[in-house]
């Protein structure tokens, strides 16, 4: 806010009391102009205008879908719009809504042509199992299917041991 200042040959507690009641005016003119620029941010406005941009947006709030994964999804629509249909696309969209980092994997020679495999972990995949269906069934590609492939890492111990055993090979003959 501009602090202001009223340039005045008489100083006093008068105009101290008009200056402090302009500020106080200009402050609250200001919080009503700025509100309607505030309500067009899909992360800070109001959840009945949230439902509107999403409406604009073509994004539809899944059943148990935590709110700010849905002001994420409303926030990013149109870039997510963008970099759908590429394999780099699609990696960034489940980087921007949370997911992590997944390996897409497409046209293996032991499946048919239109399977495209996700590798994720199994976390990510228990994490979010109804956002990833709705990601790929928006902006995966067209006449393509989707596995999930989940990779879990398992430690493994090893240990070297030294073992001295003698062998004999005894040969009988008749």
């Amino acid at each position: 806010m501009i602090k202001l200042s009223l340039p005045f040959w008489l100083g006093g507690p008068q105009l101290a009391r008009l200056q402090a009641a302009a500020q106080s005016w200009w402050a609250h003119v200001e919080i009503w102009c700025s509100w309607p620029l505030l309500q067009a941010d899909a992360e800070t406005c109001h959840p009945a205008l949230l439902d509107l941009l999403a409406w604009q947006r073509d994004i539809t709030r899944y059943r148990s879908e935590p709110d700010g994964l849905y002001r994420r999804r409303v926030k990013h629509a149109f870039i997510n719009a963008v970099d759908a249909g590429s394999g780099a696309g699609l990696k960034r969209i489940l980087h921007r809504l949370g997911v992590g980092y997944v390996e897409i994997e497409e046209r293996m020679p032991d499946r048919d042509w239109d399977v495209v495999l996700l590798k994720l972990s199994d976390s990510q995949l228990s994490d979010s199992p109804e956002l990833l269906r709705v990601i790929t069934q928006q902006y995966g590609r067209t006449c393509r299917r989707y596995d999930f492939v989940t990779h879990t890492r398992v430690a493994l111990h090893i240990a070297a041991l030294d073992f001295n055993d003698d062998q004999q090979t005894l040969i009988a003959r008749l």
